[in-house]
């Protein structure tokens, strides 16, 4: 994982200034209001080919109907202005550089015998998260199984 320095070194300071709307290419609900989609994310513009290659390889691994049931579709957001929680540094979501998925089954205090995203049938979606420059909070640490972030 980086530190705040490398990622300053490689995104610049955290902030709106880097960020764009891009694509998604399936739509994903929005976590805390399920009655609402979106049809894009925030990120950071230097991300937008990984977190697209991302997406478009969950689509073609799992298929719209499976992303569904597994609540892969369920977006707890990317890019948000705010410091982590308890500290004073910039969250990674302030450079637009993480995204949030299935945020009430895989909540910060989850562990691998409680989060979703622990369970084999997400291994694929990890190993594409992964296989495109991001690495999981979960699988490193066994807390906030939903965050997926810029690996380098």
């Amino acid at each position: 994982m980086m530190t705040t320095s490398q990622i300053i070194t490689k995104y610049g300071e955290p902030g709106p200034e880097n960020q764009v709307l891009m694509p998604l290419p399936y739509p994903m609900v929005i976590a805390w209001d399920k009655a609402k989609t979106t049809s894009r994310m925030q990120c950071h513009k230097l991300l937008v080919p990984n977190f697209t290659r991302v997406f478009t390889q969950i689509l073609e691994k799992y298929g719209l109907d499976n992303i569904r049931a597994l609540g892969i579709d369920l977006f707890g957001g990317s890019y948000n202005f705010r410091k982590m929680r308890g500290g004073n540094e910039w969250s990674r979501h302030s450079w637009g550089i993480a995204i949030d998925l299935d945020p009430e089954r895989n909540p910060l205090k989850a562990s691998k015998k409680t989060a979703q995203f622990a369970k084999p049938s997400y291994k694929p979606m990890i190993e594409i998260f992964y296989a495109n420059g991001f690495i999981g909070l979960g699988p490193e640490k066994d807390y906030d199984w939903m965050h997926f972030e810029a690996r380098s």
